[in-house]
């Protein structure tokens, strides 16, 4: 582990400074990294450095016990951006209706899950058409789609490491016969028909439900001040690699 940790952070300070030396006449650039204690946890977040004419090395030597774990994460940072992901959340008309919207948005919020993204719209019938495009061929599409159609739907996008799976189970089976007691369908819906609320099953799926329903500006970007006591090390982690993207683009 530490080994591939030094050799990714090895080559990151060398390509570093080779682009230093043919992009920057002078300039400064932030740097970020997170130094590992002996066990290889995250222990702490350190700002530094600058890179000045003729001496591309000077604002690494500062942070040199901390860029090896930042170099690292970098390399990773597909997998930990894996973990925190956005699904698509609909409370249905009758939801609405029942008066369930405080009672679903907390089962969210108790969880840990971050709101980003919320409005309240009826939708037109062809809109339903197209959040349901994948059951076009069942032959319950169109009662389908005038249900989703007849009332507000309050429409979320919630943030979390996995958000995507345990989102669903938050809410439960489909028919809410099925559903486990302690899930949303489970505990306040009773027929399919009826069941209150809709969640992305997927990656994918999420991916076009959010687009579908949200512009790119009303989706929020913002750390939660529950964050630290949820995700332990992991906030440490995904700033730096906040910040080590930053720097990456500054040298190209």
């Amino acid at each position: 582990m530490r080994s591939q940790i030094f050799r990714s952070a090895r080559s990151f300070i060398y390509a570093a400074a080779k682009q230093s030396s043919r992009s920057f006449s002078c300039g400064r650039a932030a740097a970020g990294g997170a130094a590992f204690s002996s066990r290889g946890r995250v222990s702490s977040l350190a700002l530094f450095g600058s890179f000045e004419s003729g001496n591309a090395y000077k604002g690494w030597i500062s942070g040199a016990l901390a860029l090896p774990a930042a170099a690292f994460m970098l390399q990773e940072q597909e997998g930990y951006a894996a973990e925190l992901e956005r699904t698509f959340i609909a409370i249905k008309p009758d939801g609405v209706q029942r008066g369930l919207i405080s009672e679903i948005i907390s089962r969210f919020e108790r969880k840990g899950f971050k709101l980003v993204a919320v409005k309240i719209v009826i939708p037109s019938k062809d809109f339903a058409e197209k959040h349901y495009h994948d059951l076009k061929e069942r032959p319950f599409f169109n009662g389908l789609c005038d249900f989703l159609s007849s009332g507000p739907v309050l429409a979320m996008v919630w943030e979390g490491e996995g958000a995507i799976k345990y989102g669903r189970k938050l809410i439960g089976a489909t028919d809410p016969q099925k559903s486990e007691p302690g899930t949303i369908r489970g505990d306040l819906a009773v027929v399919v028909g009826r069941n209150i609320i809709h969640g992305s099953d997927g990656p994918e799926t999420a991916k076009d439900e959010i687009n579908l329903w949200f512009k790119p500006e009303e989706l929020v970007n913002y750390t939660h001040n529950t964050e630290k006591w949820l995700y332990e090390s992991e906030d440490a982690v995904r700033t730096t690699l906040r910040v080590m993207h930053r720097i990456k683009d500054k040298i190209g």
